[in-house]
């Protein structure tokens, strides 16, 4: 990662579309040097959150590439949800973590917002520390109406102007740019079906109705519960124990108690730490206590942004998380085959004199690592894909039609695993015949670590097959499922003729 990170969490006005939320990924991850570390999908509220870090500059490029992608991909006229909004990319913060100030993420979001109007033609409204107008500075007052109510106000009323873009709303609405400190979103079920009283108990705990500072809360009702929705944005001044209890007491006045809570994103240590100190009631307790704290550089603060380092990657692999593990270990094995492939292209230029085999070989080293970056994208794309609220709302009780509608989202989630699956294949696949055309211009120096990586790279290409045949069961379109066999089928064909082709021109080369 780069010394200067800034955190930008765009949040989509759409959840049940997966197709739509693997290409807003997708849009993002092609910008070099961004890390998308979470990603948070509500059926209920239709509504995905993603966190990515990057950059300054790139962090401002990925920003505007993905509202650029929902813009042409979310149709706010069809949108149904339980969240307010008012845009297809309804929100948009940037946020400082290191080595950056709160300054540059107000220059960052002015620029963008500035970028999406004039480019995109999508009415923009600066929020928090960016805003221009006092009133705007809450996001609340922005959203006020959703997007049917600023639809009709935009063009009326001069206080619903936006700072950037058209007075008028297209399909995807407006977004809200912005720049702000970490904020926790918080969500509290109840032991109740009543969306009423959720409602009441937001309105006692919400700054704006009288409530506690630095908390912003609305009741809804999600997979068939009363849900308090919450946003804390000074966790440091308004503490999430101290309004976990408060909910608590005011859901006893009701007859009910906390079910559950929910973290969307990511939360600061240091928030977690503190509920820990409370609960336990360690009131001698300091932050240099901890293990970890011991381990890190720096001073004692550092606990707040770094653990124990970045792990190896075995040691990843061995540990329990939702990263599909064997679709991760097959991309590594295609990856180190293409780690050698280059490194036989770069002792070939550098041992041979002659200036068209040398363009020869540049040529292909800069096809092999285009290659690379498309074998990481497919495999990142494949771990972050939400299946798990999908999962989470087949498992609530349902009518039939609810019932029906979410085995159709589920089928529509394993049909593009499926595919995504099948693209992470074809970039194995296609190791081969570069292996091949670089062991075809090289020495007979090469033909060890070419012929390794042609079975590495065989082996991710199996691997991935064998674990895409394990997944046809999520699909009954039997034509797609045939389709994709097909495919593999000649996929497999090819890389054995490769590996063939490869092995004859080291024909008897080997002792």
């Amino acid at each position: 990662m780069p010394d200067s990170i800034i955190e930008c969490i765009p949040n989509f006005s759409e959840a049940r579309n997966p197709e739509v939320l693997k290409r807003i990924r997708d849009a993002i991850l092609r910008v070099r040097g961004i890390v998308i570390i979470d990603q948070h999908s509500d059926l209920d509220h239709n509504r995905t959150v993603i966190t990515m870090l990057g950059s300054p500059a790139s962090i401002e490029e990925a920003a505007f590439q993905c509202v650029a992608c929902a813009a042409g991909l979310i149709n706010l006229e069809h949108h149904e949800g339980q969240h307010p909004r008012i845009g297809a990319t309804d929100v948009l913060p940037f946020i400082p973590i290191r080595n950056a100030t709160m300054t540059q993420c107000v220059e960052i979001a002015r620029r963008v917002g500035r970028r999406i109007g004039t480019e995109l033609e999508i009415p923009v409204y600066l929020y928090e520390e960016a805003a221009t107008h006092d009133d705007r500075r809450l996001l609340e007052n922005i959203r006020r109406g959703q997007y049917e109510g600023l639809k009709r106000e935009i063009t009326t009323n001069p206080a619903r102007l936006p700072d950037f873009g058209p007075a008028r709303l297209s399909t995807a609405g407006a977004t809200a740019v912005g720049a702000r400190q970490p904020l926790i979103a918080f969500n509290v079920y109840l032991t109740s079906n009543d969306i009423n009283i959720a409602k009441k108990i937001a309105a006692v705990i919400r700054h704006s109705s009288g409530g506690l500072h630095y908390v912003k809360a609305l009741g809804m009702l999600v997979n068939g519960m009363a849900q308090v929705s919450m946003n804390l944005t000074n966790f440091k001044q308004t503490s999430l124990h101290h309004t976990v209890e408060m909910i608590r007491r005011e859901a006893e006045r009701y007859g009910t108690a906390i079910h559950h809570s929910e973290l969307v994103g990511l939360i600061p240590q240091r928030a977690l730490l503190d509920s820990a100190r409370w609960y336990l009631q360690l009131d001698q307790f300091t932050f240099d206590q901890i293990l970890e704290s011991k381990l890190t550089t720096g001073t004692v603060d550092d606990i707040e942004r770094d653990t124990l380092g970045q792990p190896s990657f075995l040691d990843s692999l061995s540990s329990i998380s939702d990263h599909p593990g064997e679709i991760t270990a097959a991309a590594h094995t295609a990856a180190t085959a293409i780690a050698l492939i280059i490194m036989v292209a770069r002792k070939a230029i550098e041992q041979s004199d002659s200036p068209e085999m040398r363009s020869r070989m540049i040529s292909l080293i800069e096809r092999v690592e285009s290659h690379r970056q498309e074998l990481d994208l497919a495999e990142k794309s494949i771990g972050l894909e939400p299946a798990a609220p999908v999962d989470a709302a087949i498992n609530q009780p349902l009518d039939p039609e609810q019932a029906a509608q979410m085995r159709e989202l589920k089928e529509n989630y394993g049909r593009l695993r499926i595919q995504s699956l099948t693209t992470l294949a074809a970039h194995c696949s296609a190791i081969l015949p570069l292996a091949q055309m670089v062991g075809e211009n090289c020495e007979n120096t090469g033909r060890h670590p070419l012929i390794t990586a042609s079975r590495l790279a065989f082996s991710a290409f199996e691997c991935i097959a064998a674990i895409i045949q394990c997944q046809y069961t999520l699909c009954t379109d039997h034509q797609f499922v045939a389709d994709i066999q097909k495919n593999i089928g000649e996929r497999t064909v090819s890389c054995l003729h490769n590996m063939e082709q490869l092995t004859a021109i080291f024909e008897g080369d080997c002792p």
